[in-house]
């Protein structure tokens, strides 16, 4: 049996483009997620679609990118659905991995999406030391100056509480005390 899973991304879309491609392949039942982004977590109509398929059946998209975020996630959700015996068709990009020729297309493209992702993490990487050489600070800017730590330090050594200064500088006093040490006395 065919089945069929559509989604919109947002309420404004709208899915009757996906439901008569998918009606005209065939699907006796369709499954729509509809104002759901592709990288939710969950997806109550293809959580249901996945309920309902079994081993034999196929699962038809109108296109890869309705089902999942990412390749390596369409990748994960079609391996899951070969594990169950259950094919998958996107009619858009032609692949069908109830084929042998489907699957290996599929997964030509998985291994090229990989190598992608990997490209990107060296480009990265690479840019980050060189960011670095240059001597960049990388990261989140600091809550508190040095000139404010010191005043902080002074002001707690006064007598002042430390919820108290954490205030006056606009910071929690976790923020506070990760600027100021305790040391083994136990006051900052």
């Amino acid at each position: 049996m065919l089945y069929g899973y559509a989604r919109v991304s947002t309420s404004d879309q709208k899915a009757q483009l996906q439901l008569d491609a998918l009606q005209a392949a065939g699907c006796q039942q369709v499954f729509v997620d509809e104002g759901i982004s592709g990288s939710a977590a969950t997806r109550p109509a293809l959580s249901k679609a996945f309920a309902a398929l079994k081993a034999g059946d196929v699962l038809v998209v109108w296109r890869l990118d309705r089902l999942g975020r990412s390749l390596s996630h369409l990748i994960q959700l079609t391996g899951q659905l070969g594990e169950q015996g259950i094919g998958f068709r996107s009619l858009t990009e032609a692949i069908d991995t109830t084929s042998s020729s489907g699957r290996l297309l599929f997964h030509i493209m998985g291994a090229l999406a990989e190598f992608e992702r990997n490209l990107i993490v060296e480009r990265t990487q690479a840019g980050l030391a060189a960011a670095k050489k240059r001597g960049t600070r990388l990261g989140r800017r600091p809550k508190l100056t040095p000139a404010q730590v010191a005043h902080a330090r002074k002001l707690i050594e006064g007598g002042e509480s430390p919820r108290h200064v954490a205030r006056t500088l606009d910071v929690s006093t976790a923020t506070l005390y990760r600027y100021l040490p305790v040391p083994a006395n136990g006051s900052p």
